[in-house]
């Protein structure tokens, strides 16, 4: 483990998930809780008010209803009795059926009121007391037009009635008290109850956001601020975060990966230094091979000429011939070298980059080979290219060796070379098409290998290293180059170089 390396997190730490299963299960207990006190609190406030709306009050109604039907039944035997007319005795009729209709719904609170039944049973005795001892026998004696009673007859039965039916209206009135009393008590046990709820779930909220806070959210960003200052270049920073296991687990993964990072990235700059190194080696064979190397090949070429030039006519035809050839190869060999350095050379002494006229460099390839194409009687003819970003005399060698290849490989017919461009959503399209020999489409690729020809050196001159140094600059101007294997009436070679502005729907 490297140092600064986050360690496995433990099992005895507790995970998010556990976290989250533990605060959801203690969540679901509280609201269960809550509801069930809330609920409870509402049943209590419903049935202090069923008592109060629907017992108590339709009672206490009631009472005072039966009340006025007694005092109605009294007057209408007080005025039949000194009247002797039978309509003064409607009021007692009346009053007998309220009466009877109103104790009815006194009694029917007996259910929630039992006292209720003894005091009507009371109620009751002292009422048929009254009429048995003074209204029935009034009436009586006033149809039979017998003389009527003293007022004061029947006084005491009434004055008993008017006592049991206040002790019973006394009675409720004290239970509408207390059931007021009890409905306030539940209206406010139930506003207790929803604060209480309300402040309860505020709390766990408040305790849940805090937690998430300090367990996950502040060891996310501490990891997330570890993790771009090693993004911005401090790989040496290393990974250490604390929290939940998720979270140290993911900065494990984070610091384990750094750690590759920065592996590779030591690895890389070994073979940076190595390349480098390499690099140097190359550039000193570039400078032995282009002096130390062709000196020897010069004099050999030198001696064998002056051999020729002095012995001429004292040798044979064989020895002027292998002469011949030892010069030709020296100078074969130089020209070798010479392009071997040209090839490597490309991508590593590289000059400005800039944006270029690609007609005006095709027209510069044109005027280098201006001998070329009048020995051949050629036309070139270059439409009007776009402009493109490189170095000017790399892209220039480009156009020289495909117009020139299009000049070599002719056929019986005098050569014509044409240089067009299209656009290709981000990248231009460069076609050199010429009416030559052409070239077989199974030898397409093979072209572009370096040294690589399809015809005896004595057939058409040069080494066999144009398309493959043509390829090499392409591609080390972000493009690729092909043989358009499509066109048969010559060689079309076609290459791209990116657009230099934004590409564009057509």
């Amino acid at each position: 483990m490297s140092q600064g390396q986050v360690p496995r997190p433990s099992a005895s730490r507790w995970s998010l998930r556990r976290w989250w299963l533990g605060a959801s299960l203690l969540l679901v207990l509280l609201l269960l809780g809550s509801m069930i006190s809330v609920g409870w609190a509402i049943a209590d406030l419903t049935r202090a008010r069923t008592r109060l709306l629907d017992t108590i009050g339709p009672a206490v109604v009631s009472v005072q209803q039966l009340g006025t039907a007694l005092v109605n039944q009294e007057t209408g035997v007080r005025g039949y009795t000194l009247s002797g007319r039978a309509e003064f005795l409607t009021p007692y009729q009346t009053g007998v059926a309220d009466a009877a209709k109103a104790r009815g719904t006194v009694a029917a609170s007996s259910a929630e009121l039992p006292w209720v039944g003894a005091d009507l049973e009371q109620l009751d005795r002292a009422i048929d007391a009254w009429r048995t001892v003074y209204a029935e026998p009034v009436i009586a004696a006033t149809r039979a037009g017998a003389p009527p009673l003293a007022v004061e007859a029947g006084k005491a039965e009434f004055d008993a009635v008017r006592s049991a039916l206040s002790t019973l209206q006394s009675k409720l009135e004290d239970e509408r008290t207390a059931g007021r009393a009890a409905l306030n008590t539940a209206a406010s046990r139930l506003a207790t109850t929803c604060v209480i709820t309300l402040g309860a779930l505020l709390l766990v909220v408040l305790i849940g956001v805090g937690l998430m806070t300090t367990s996950v959210v502040r060891p996310l960003s501490r990891l997330a601020n570890h993790v771009r200052q090693v993004a911005a270049g401090d790989f040496d920073h290393p990974v250490v975060v604390s929290g939940p296991r998720e979270v140290v687990s993911l900065g494990h993964d984070v610091e384990s990966m750094r750690d590759r990072v920065v592996a590779e990235l030591e690895r890389a700059q070994a073979a940076g230094r190595d390349l480098a190194r390499s690099n140097a080696e190359l550039e000193q064979f570039a400078y032995v091979a282009s002096h130390d190397l062709q000196e020897p090949l010069r004099k050999v070429a030198s001696f064998c000429q002056l051999l020729e030039r002095r012995y001429k006519g004292q040798l044979d035809e064989k020895a002027g011939q292998y002469i011949g050839f030892a010069v030709d190869g020296a100078l074969r060999m130089q020209v070798l070298i010479n392009d071997l350095l040209a090839f490597s050379r490309v991508g590593r002494h590289t000059g400005k980059h800039a944006d270029h006229d690609a007609t005006a460099l095709a027209e510069q390839a044109t005027r280098n080979l201006t001998e070329a194409i009048t020995a051949a009687d050629a036309t070139v003819t270059i439409d009007p290219l776009p402009a493109v970003h490189g170095e000017a005399p790399l892209l220039t060698s480009v156009f020289q060796n495909l117009i020139g290849n299009g000049i070599k490989f002719r056929g019986t017919e005098p050569p014509t070379v044409t240089i067009t461009a299209d656009r290709d959503g981000p990248n231009w399209t460069f076609s050199v098409t010429d009416n030559g020999i052409g070239i077989e489409p199974q030898f397409a690729d093979r072209v572009f290998v370096i040294f690589q020809r399809l015809h005896a050196k004595d057939s058409y001159p040069g080494t066999g290293i144009g398309l493959a140094m043509c390829r090499k600059i392409i591609e080390f101007h972000g493009g690729t180059i092909w043989i358009d294997t499509t066109h048969s009436a010559g060689t079309r070679v076609r290459f791209t170089l990116p657009a230099l502005d934004t590409p564009t729907d057509t």
